[in-house]
């Protein structure tokens, strides 16, 4: 290790320590802390936030940054060394140009917003949100000025530091494509669902028995799909969701709120894909800036490939049917495996996106892409954003929420301040399809399933994407282990092949 990047990595070790305070703050806010407690929890947010911003501005931190960049041309780093300090730039580059006084402050509204999200969510009032999502848009856009060179428009700056390899222009093309094939493909299923006939509702359950039985299956399928249960834990919150300290400290949460037992399974399964992914991270690189996923687009293909590429197929099912049927008390015995499947692989269009349908889901990112552009150029107001989400909904799905809570309030993720964190869905549910036809060339997929094996899968995963984190970035992870950058067609070929021919929705 040369002597300017060991000193570069002291400042580098406490900006990994910050997150990891500041990730678990955001846990426990969501999970356990009393809904009174955000009012001064975001001040403690609000220092820590200014000490890392603190360590990314300051001019010591930026001269090791260029004497390490000269050391590095000089091939005088190690490559793990010189992954550390090109993400040390980009951070260097993200936050330098921000005022620590609204970096803090922004710090500490998003500490505040969650809990005002909940509890205008459960009174259905987006009116008691507004104001906190006013002041999160005007931060960002003006974060966004703050940092912008060549980027076209302030939103690619934002979406940039989720999935820099894609700009706006480059989504217009990939979403379009994706929704001129989508649209007649879920009219065709709904056609050909109206034939058969079917009733699901027995996926239905009420009981608080069915409902503790349906939480223990839920931890154990996460173990099932390889989630380390001495790395990680699962608690409960309004919205489910995957945060980590490091590889060895890696939490997530599910919502049993419901009637379905579908929702909380594939909830977890989507949420253990996110949590494989952190703690396949290699012991070299966790609690460091390249820790984590390399591209949040990567990190949805993870979880979009578990929940829909694995957990949706037959094969995946056969060795944990009767343990499901166990767990909510026998509800499932005269109802066949395939009938199950179908279930789960019925399309519905509705309002909620958590619980759409594999099918019509890429409709619910792409409305939200919409508005979030909308918002961030000033084309849209805050005070319009509901009657044009539930505009768009009516147009584009043929459904209308049947209120704030279940349109417009749905979702989290404004609430924290992620403008351009939606897109990461479409693009990570692309790069599942990708992966998932790369490995049925390379191993006997349903074979691995039905013998419950899903060591096999995993593994691979962790080789090849997993313990990289940041260090590779997502185009050339996928070109080295599918022989091509990102292709939207294995997405498109996927929705075809699964409901071009309705006869086969289990696939």
């Amino acid at each position: 290790m040369s002597k300017n990047f060991d000193k570069l990595n002291q400042y580098l070790d406490k900006a990994a320590a910050y997150t990891s305070v500041l990730n678990l703050i955001d846990y426990d806010s969501q999970v356990n802390a009393p809904a009174d407690s955000d009012k001064y929890t975001s001040k403690i947010v609000g220092i820590i936030s200014n000490e890392y911003h603190d360590i990314f501005t300051d001019k010591e931190f930026g001269a090791l940054l260029d004497k390490c960049k000269k050391e590095a041309e000089k091939g005088e780093l190690t490559t793990v060394e010189r992954a550390l300090m090109k993400e040390a730039l980009k951070k260097r580059k993200e936050i330098s140009g921000i005022p620590a006084k609204e970096y803090v402050e922004f710090s500490e509204l998003t500490a505040r917003s969650v809990n005002v999200w909940v509890s205008a969510k459960k009174n259905d009032s987006f009116s008691e949100f507004a104001p906190q999502l006013r002041k999160i848009v005007d931060y960002k856009i003006k974060f966004a000025g703050y940092v912008k060179t060549d980027e076209k428009c302030d939103y690619d700056v934002l979406f940039k530091s989720y999935e820099p390899e894609f700009m706006s222009e480059r989504l217009d093309d990939i979403f379009a494509q994706i929704k001129n094939a989508v649209i007649p493909l879920v009219k065709k299923a709904m056609d050909a669902q109206k034939d058969d006939g079917a009733d699901y509702s027995f996926t239905t359950i009420k009981s608080r028995k069915d409902i503790e039985g349906l939480k223990e299956f839920c931890e154990y399928l996460k173990g099932y799909l390889g989630f380390n249960q001495r790395r990680g834990t699962m608690g409960e919150s309004e919205h489910p969701f995957t945060i980590h300290m490091h590889n060895h400290d890696v939490r997530i949460t599910n919502n049993y709120d419901t009637t379905d037992m579908l929702e909380p399974i594939f909830s977890v399964i989507h949420e253990t894909g996110h949590a494989l992914y952190e703690q396949g991270i290699a012991d070299v690189l966790t609690m460091t800036v390249c820790g984590e996923g390399t591209s949040m687009g990567m990190h949805e293909g993870q979880s979009r490939f578990f929940e829909n590429m694995i957990g949706r197929r037959r094969s995946f099912w056969e060795p944990l049917y009767q343990r499901l049927d166990k767990a909510v008390s026998g509800k499932l015995s005269d109802v066949s495996l395939d009938s199950f499947v179908d279930a789960m692989n019925m399309v519905k269009p509705g309002p909620v996106r958590m619980v759409a349908d594999e099918l019509t889901y890429p409709v619910h990112i792409i409305i939200r892409y919409e508005l979030e552009k909308e918002l961030i150029s000033g084309a849209m107001d805050v005070n319009d954003l509901p009657g044009e989400w539930n505009r768009r909904y009516k147009q584009y799905l043929g459904v209308m929420p049947a209120n704030d809570s279940e349109g417009v309030l749905q979702d989290v993720h404004w609430a924290a301040g992620e403008f351009g964190y939606f897109p990461s869905y479409l693009i990570g549910s692309a790069i599942a399809a990708q992966i998932y036809y790369h490995l049925e060339d390379i191993m006997p997929v349903d074979e691995y399933l039905r013998e419950g094996n899903i060591s096999e899968i995993r593994s691979y995963l962790t080789e090849n994407i997993y313990r990289y984190g940041k260090a590779v970035t997502t185009e050339r992870l996928l070109r080295k282990m599918t022989g091509r950058g990102f292709d939207v067609s294995w997405y498109i070929r996927y929705l075809t092949e699964k409901w071009g021919n309705t006869d086969d929705k289990g696939v």
